[in-house]
């Protein structure tokens, strides 16, 4: 492999973003991804249920800033807008009442106030959600659902930071889909893993069982988990401020069950959200019939989630079809044909869904946003400012840093 201006680690949607940007400043790159396909944490699958699946980020978040979006009208992708708000809850097997609908409704409003009102510490977000009354389901939604944690491993400073995604739209074709398609005219050099980035001298040296590229500059886009596990080794060592940074901002988790149900609609609507609140936090969330699709996609977040993809398909599916058994009746589990669940927990060159810094730790980010030596820059979906933790924040860092990089490099 030849000398180049930048080398960029990582061919998610940040890295991808990252390549794009440089070519248009008229700089050379080459993209080396871990994996044997890009997209990262996006992608689109059709053969577990016949139909488009998105196994990693599926809502099109904050349209109105999402570049995606426009490219998925232009694409003719099928949109549908989703509100997000509760149309149904359980606690265990009982249904909430109307009133209870009601003061979930206005504990969320109340946490709004809160954290808009808050001007103590920076301290775990369930001490905020304690002090406002909120109900366990704002504590999930909040936690487990929204940033992929519970809530007392949230930074206050760090949930209040993040943008409010509405508008957000869910897509029949897949996110991920739409993804690959944009990165595709992207060369990238996949089955890759960089093993060491060297930084002593007047540029950069990376090298792999790849061998080894020599580049001005580097951009790094991997997720902090795989920082966190050190499969990249750094020398010099990193600063301290960097390291610490990484380790300030863990990987929270967020997993599919999605099960192929035929022959009833359970009386929902298509589209309809399902909170199913339980002891322990083993809180369950459905996505009902996605355009009418024979599907019920569940989710668990937060610790459940990495005990969940510890247990297996097997035993989360189980968990899922038992939950709706619970409530609709033992007679559905002859309506569930088959299903699966989704497992970034265990993808090494992943290591989890995305990134929420510890509580006390929000300035992690723009810690780790700082540039190192002037060679070393870091992008991705926990650098994207309000658009953390989401596809088009990792598009938009991507592209600021490589743009900041060549602005940097010069002529």
């Amino acid at each position: 492999m030849s000398d180049v201006d930048v080398a960029i680690i990582g061919a998610g949607v940040a890295g991808l973003a990252a390549a794009k940007a440089l070519r248009a400043a008229g700089k050379t790159f080459v993209v080396l991804e871990a994996m044997d396909r890009i997209g990262g944490r996006a992608l689109t699958t059709t053969t577990d249920f016949g139909v488009p699946f998105d196994i990693g980020c599926a809502w099109l978040h904050a349209a109105d800033r999402n570049p995606f979006f426009p490219e998925a009208r232009a694409a003719g992708w099928t949109m549908y807008h989703h509100d997000m708000a509760l149309d149904h809850l359980w606690f265990g097997k009982r249904k909430a009442s109307a009133d209870e609908m009601q003061r979930l409704t206005k504990a969320e409003a109340a946490l709004n106030a809160c954290l808009e009102a808050h001007s103590g510490p920076d301290d775990r977000l369930s001490s905020l959600i304690h002090d406002c009354h909120c109900l366990r389901a704002n504590s999930t939604f909040s936690g487990p659902m929204d940033f992929g944690a519970d809530d007392d491993e949230i930074s206050i400073a760090d949930f209040r930071a993040a943008a409010d995604l509405d508008p957000n739209y869910f897509t029949k074709e897949g996110f991920g889909a739409l993804i690959h398609l944009w990165g595709a005219d992207v060369p990238v050099k996949t089955g890759c893993p960089v093993r060491q980035i060297r930084y002593d001298g007047p540029g950069v040296q990376i090298s792999g069982a790849f061998g080894e590229v020599r580049a001005r500059a580097c951009i790094i886009t991997v997720s902090t988990g795989v920082l966190q596990f050190e499969d990249i080794s750094f020398f010099p060592d990193l600063p301290l401020g960097h390291l610490e940074a990484i380790f300030d901002l863990p990987m929270g988790l967020l997993t599919k069950i999605p099960l192929a149900i035929s022959g009833t609609r359970l009386g929902l609507s298509a589209f309809d959200d399902i909170l199913i609140e339980r002891h322990a936090r083993h809180d369950l969330f459905f996505l009902a019939f996605p355009f009418d699709l024979d599907l019920m996609v569940g989710f668990v977040g937060g610790d459940f989630a990495w005990e969940i993809e510890a247990a297996g398909p097997e035993a989360a599916v189980d968990f899922a079809t038992d939950r709706l058994a619970d409530i609709f009746g033992s007679s559905v589990r002859a309506n569930v044909s088959h299903g699966t669940m989704t497992n970034w927990g265990g993808e090494r060159h992943i290591r989890g869904a995305y990134a929420a810094a510890r509580p006390g730790k929000s300035q992690a980010r723009a810690r780790l946003s700082d540039p190192v030596a002037d060679r070393l820059w870091f992008a991705g979906e926990a650098l994207a400012g309000p658009l953390m933790q989401t596809a088009a924040g990792a598009r938009l860092s991507g592209e600021a840093v490589a743009q900041a990089v060549s602005r940097h490099l010069g002529a």
